[in-house]
């Protein structure tokens, strides 16, 4: 299997929990190093760029780049600040594709961060402790709070096994952060507090009108899908092709092995990727046990 294919392979059988926490480091990481070239070479307005991609608490100002409802999620803070949202993120996410699909885990979390966007836009222009005050939101923590809370509604009973803590339901995780939350609003980052409650109350909300028949999300995920077949590429039809026969048993025969040998590896390849294509449109598991052995064999052999 070429390196391209391994990259494949590995992006295609990543779960989506993986996906996104790819995403959030790799943006990490590509904000980082330019911060870092602009700070070296003493350019300026870096700064300037990087506000175009956090949520305002003016709504005047979310209205001329409203794409902010969602990239604020993808900038944080920090490196503590990047980590502690993607261990929460990591380990709910197992938790919670044991009951929901990876699409609905995406509409969690995305609708999570449009909540808690909204929840920090108004209370800076709702509350009088805000009042004439001006902010900016960064950090996945809606998103995260969203699936968080959205499975320990689903399974509160859970029990969850903690280092030093030892084991504990999922709704006393779920109600200890939704706590720390709410005491901390006095304390520092008001606005960031009130979007993870925002965020936990789109996950609490979603999961019980999923148990009352309501997918508060289909719009969302019918949305995306709407997206992303703008991207997929239309499949081809085959071409005819004109078959002429020989008499001539033997020469057809030899000609028949020659082509199986010199095509022998192209064929395999292309037997990869249709393979792998299978894997990124159903999933790993959606292959068969002969399809899982070949993908196998052909990583050894290569």
């Amino acid at each position: 299997m070429r390196t391209s294919d391994r990259i494949r392979y590995k992006i295609n059988t990543a779960s989506v929990t993986e996906k996104l926490i790819a995403v959030n480091v790799i943006v990490f990481l590509f904000f980082g190093i330019l911060n870092t070239i602009f700070s070296l070479f003493e350019i300026p307005g870096f700064a300037n760029f990087y506000d175009w991609f956090v949520l305002p608490s003016d709504p005047a100002e979310f209205i001329l780049k409203p794409w902010t409802i969602i990239s604020y999620s993808f900038l944080h803070g920090g490196i503590f600040h990047l980590i502690s949202n993607m261990l929460i993120l990591y380990f709910s996410g197992i938790y919670f594709l044991n009951f929901f699909s990876p699409k609905r885990l995406l509409n969690y979390y995305f609708l999570g961060v449009i909540i808690g966007g909204l929840v920090f836009m108004l209370s800076y222009n709702l509350f009088p402790a805000f009042a004439g005050g001006k902010s900016y939101l960064v950090g996945a923590s809606a998103g995260v709070m969203a699936v968080l809370i959205g499975v320990a509604t689903q399974a509160p009973n859970m029990y969850v096994r903690l280092l030093i803590l030892g084991n504990l339901k999922f709704w006393w995780i779920a109600a200890a952060l939704v706590a720390i939350d709410i005491i901390q609003i006095p304390m520092g980052n008001a606005g960031g507090h009130l979007a993870h409650l925002g965020g936990a109350g789109l996950g609490y909300l979603y999961t019980t009108q999923l148990h009352k028949g309501n997918d508060i999300g289909a719009w969302w995920e019918n949305l995306m899908d709407g997206i992303a077949n703008l991207f997929k590429k239309r499949e081809k039809k085959a071409k005819m092709k004109t078959v002429h026969r020989t008499s001539n048993k033997r020469s057809g025969t030899s000609s028949s092995s020659s082509r199986s040998t010199s095509m022998s590896k192209s064929e395999k390849q292309q037997k990869v990727d249709t393979i792998l294509d299978k894997i990124s449109k159903s999933g790993y598991e959606s292959l068969t046990k002969a399809e899982k052995d070949f993908l196998f064999q052909a990583g050894k052999d290569d």
